[in-house]
């Protein structure tokens, strides 16, 4: 009988698993139909308020009568002084292609929309670079800003290095930790080639294209002399590109001392001209908090249909680990 109710147990968990997944994968795609004309929202959310409420509350709590005991008040007494000016900000971690850039385009539309002259934008920035197409859109879009004669500064707490360093220059501003990484002023491309393995194998590839230069080192096919010098002045055009962009950015750099592809922590980072302050950006938040209401800007995206399948998947392969 001891095989009979194993079986039967089997069976009973692959059901759950079944059921649990048939669910899911109805949840997912009702979900999908549901929100598929739907659009990112951008969120307004003010911390400033936030804080002062909590300093006040702890004040009030650690308020004692002369016997040492805590004395309650009904209410914390919160200064409301009314502020005219507003820091928004925006937060950007940036992953090889810099797929935030999607959300990061609309918080910018929005903050455009709504700011007025006395209002400023800080952007927490936490990039190591990756993709030269995506993060020049994002730092396009930071100086959409810029064009719009916004105050921008762009704080780096942990890395803002090559790409990451393209958006942070387009700031009036940068503010660094003190062990925050900079620079990186460099391009790479690094290619794995396969070409003598297949060839162990005895398996042919033929890399067909139209254009002497169309793809000059391939994953696959044989690496050639020609294709290796082709790619190196394509690496250097695009290194160009990138330092005159830091320089337009930031013309009183010396673009050439820091260009080297090297980093540098933050106060370094500061004694070389690629930040500007050395503080994080809790500091640098807190005492804007001062004088102006701090918003945090955050852009909702409805998720599509791959990357709910993804999830799905996840929460799938976690049911069979678990069973």
């Amino acid at each position: 009988m001891e095989p009979l109710w194993d079986f039967l147990g089997f069976v009973g968990k692959a059901v759950v698993v079944f059921v649990t997944f048939a669910a899911c994968v109805g949840f997912v795609f009702s979900r999908a139909r549901a929100r598929r004309s739907g659009e990112p929202q951008v969120l307004l959310r003010e911390v400033s308020a936030r804080w002062k409420r909590q300093s006040a509350a702890l004040k009030a709590a650690l308020s004692t009568t002369s016997k040492g005991r805590f004395r309650r008040k009904p209410k914390p007494e919160v200064d409301e002084k009314p502020f005219d000016n507003r820091v928004f900000v925006l937060d950007f971690k940036g992953d090889v292609l810099a797929s935030e850039v999607d959300s990061l385009r609309e918080e910018v539309t929005v903050v455009i929309g709504i700011a007025r002259p006395g209002d400023e934008v800080v952007v927490r920035l936490e990039s190591s670079g990756g993709a030269v197409h995506g993060y020049g859109l994002a730092a396009s879009q930071l100086a959409r800003l810029r064009a719009k004669d916004l105050p921008l500064t762009v704080c780096v707490d942990k890395v803002a290095a090559s790409g990451g360093y393209m958006m942070a220059c387009v700031a009036q501003q940068i503010a660094a930790a003190p062990f925050a990484i900079l620079g990186s002023i460099g391009v790479v491309a690094p290619v794995p080639n396969l070409h003598r393995l297949l060839e162990r194998h005895g398996v042919d590839f033929e890399n067909v294209t139209a254009g002497r230069y169309k793809r000059p080192v391939s994953l696959l096919g044989k690496v050639t002399d020609e294709g290796k010098q082709k790619l190196k002045e394509q690496l250097e055009e695009t290194h160009e590109l990138f330092k005159r962009f830091v320089h337009d950015m930031r013309p009183k750099l010396d673009v050439e001392t820091v260009a080297t592809g090297e980093h540098w922590y933050g106060s370094r980072a500061l004694e070389l001209g690629l930040a500007d302050i050395l503080t994080t950006s809790d500091d640098y938040l807190l005492k804007k908090s001062e004088g102006a209401r701090i918003f945090e800007v955050l852009c909702e995206r409805p998720r599509s249909v791959r990357e709910r399948a993804v999830s799905l998947g996840l929460a799938f392969l976690s049911v069979l680990q678990r069973n």
